[in-house]
This record gives structure tokens, sequence and C-alpha cells, in this order.
């Protein structure tokens, strides 16, 4: 058999095969290189953290097969609450202040037609007993007290005259006048030796003050008058010591009693009557009844005013809580009538 000799290539024929060669080994390299890759950004994935998520996957190294754990959340910081500030003590209620009364005017009643009544100026050693009664009453000796909130006896002991003035002074000593009292005090009355009707009453008195407030007056003095029959006779209170206050009120049968009203209002007014000598006033006419401190209209009353005779009292009592030995003093005590 005839050999025959193979052909010779044709130009390019040969290089279409290595380019096939290449072209199949360029595809191989580069899918390898995909897969390898895609292999890291698996592995990079599952190890690393994903950035601004709150929630963090992470791998547990054991050799157990990979765990996972949710991390929680960072919780915000909290914002710092102000610090309540310290509240104020609570500062102690002041004690009113009374303000100094006015300087005094000359003694004596309103301009006027007056004739001199009754005077007392106890200048003398022992106290004038055609003008003065002591006790309550009409009792000699140890009597009971006025009012029946009082914790006293009116005793005589404690009525004295001397150096220009009557003394009623209050002791702590137990008493009996049909109370059993703590208290012993002073009290001397007119009744039935000078009752009255009408006329301007004017007495001069030394008023203590309480320890620790000397503003305040001390216990319960009184200068005021009374009538046979109270209250339907009425009562007028010229200078009352009440709760510290010196005060002024009418008492009758309608209202039990009356507080000032013009230039006075509660009839207890401003003014410090304690520790000097202060005068106190009131001036009794038909319809009418006008106090006066220390010269000064304190104010007046226009109702109910008594016509019926009265007697003059001057009196230093318990009130509680009372300071004793504590001692009241009077200067005098004077009445003008019209003739």
């Amino acid at each position: 058999m005839t050999q025959v000799a193979p052909p010779t290539p044709e130009r390019g024929h040969r290089r279409r095969r290595r380019d096939r060669s290449r072209r199949s080994r360029f595809v191989t390299t580069t899918v390898i290189t995909a897969v390898v890759i895609c292999a890291a950004a698996i592995i990079t994935q599952g190890w690393l953290p994903t950035v601004g998520s709150a929630k963090q996957t992470v791998a547990v190294k054991s050799s157990q097969p990979p765990q996972f754990y949710e991390a929680p959340p960072t919780k915000p910081m909290p914002t710092p609450k102000p610090k309540p500030k310290p509240k104020p003590k609570p500062k102690p209620t002041p004690t009113p202040t009374h303000t100094q009364a006015v300087t005094p005017v000359p003694d004596g009643p309103p301009p006027g037609d007056w004739t001199l009544a009754f005077d007392d100026e106890f200048n003398g050693t022992s106290l004038d007993t055609t003008k003065w009664s002591t006790g309550w009453g009409g009792g000699t000796g140890i009597t009971a007290p006025v009012n029946s909130t009082e914790d006293d006896c009116y005793d005589p002991a404690q009525v004295a005259e001397g150096g220009g003035a009557l003394s009623l002074t209050l002791t702590r000593e137990s008493e009996s006048c049909g109370i059993s009292a703590q208290y012993a005090a002073g009290l001397i009355n007119t009744d039935g030796k000078f009752n009255f009707t009408y006329g301007f009453i004017q007495a001069r008195v030394w008023l203590p003050g309480t320890p620790g407030n000397p503003d305040y007056v001390a216990n319960w003095p009184g200068v005021w008058t009374d009538g046979q029959n109270w209250p339907d006779d009425g009562e007028i209170d010229i200078a009352e010591g009440i709760n510290g206050n010196v005060c002024a009120f009418f008492h009758d049968a309608a209202t039990v009693y009356q507080a000032l009203s013009p230039g006075g209002g509660n009839g207890c007014p401003n003014g410090v009557y304690t520790e000097g000598w202060h005068t106190f006033a009131a001036n009794w006419e038909p319809g009418i009844i006008t106090w006066y401190y220390d010269g000064v209209d304190i104010g007046s009353v226009t109702s109910g005013v008594t016509s019926a005779p009265m007697f003059l009292i001057l009196d230093y009592d318990a009130q509680s809580p009372a300071h004793a030995p504590d001692t009241m003093k009077v200067d005098y005590i004077r009445v003008w009538q019209h003739p």
C-alpha cells in the first residue's frame, strides 16, 4: 500500500490549538481564584463583627463546633440627676414687736367743766380703808376670785402701800378660798364706799413685763369698773392685761363685750405699756365711752352704754402661764365728774 505523507499543517492551525489550551488554563485559573476569594470572604465574615450593628456575632474558639452568642447592646451612660437643694430650716415665728406709745400728754380729762370726785395718790404707809376694801364680794380676809378661770385667792397680805405707790403682788403659794389655788393675788375695790355714774377715770400704773419678753405684760392686771348686777349693769375695762397685751373693752348684757371701733380697732392698741409708768383712762359719758392710753384716743363704743352706778377695781391676778412673784404698782387713780 502506498504511503502517503501527512498533510502540512495549515498556517495558523497549530496556533488555534495552542490558543484553546491557553484559554482553558486561563478559565481554570480564574475559577480557582474566584473560589479562593469567596472562601476568604466567608471566613473573614464569620470572624469579624459587623460594623455599625448594635448586635455582635462572635465565634467562640473550642474543640467543639463553633458556638455563637449575641452580645448585649451597649447601655447608654445614665444622665446624672441634679441634687435637690437643701430645704431651708423654718425660721421661728418672730414675736410681734410692740411700738412705743406716743409721748404722754398732761394728766386730766378733756377740756370742759370738771370736778375731782375721787382721788387716791397712795402716798401713805397703809391702804386707806375708808376708800378701799380688799377682796371680792363684800367678804373680809381671803376671798374667792372674780373669774372662775383664775388660779388664785385674793389675800389682803398681797396689798401694800408705801413709797408713794400701791403695790399688788402675785406670789406662788397654796391657798383656800372655796377653791384650792396655787397663787395669792391682790385686789382692792371701792364698792359701797365710792359708787358713781359717769365720769373721767384715770390711773397711772406700772405693769411688769414677761421674763424674756419685757414688752408683754405679765399675768392678769386690771384697772376697771363694775356695777352691782353683772353684766346687766355693765363693766368698763380701762386697762386689762390679756395674753401679753393691754386692752380696753366694754361688757354689757347684749354683746358680753365690745371691742373699740373708731381710732382703736380691736381694743388692744400697739404700744409698749410695760416696765414704765403709763396712764390709762376712760371717759364715760351718756351714750359713749372713749378710752385714752398715755393721753391718746384709742377708740370708743356707743352701743349699750350703761347708766348704772359703778365702783373702781384694781387687781393683779394669775393668768396661765403665771409668773410669780411679780408686782403691779399704781401711782394714783382719779375720777372727775361734771358738776
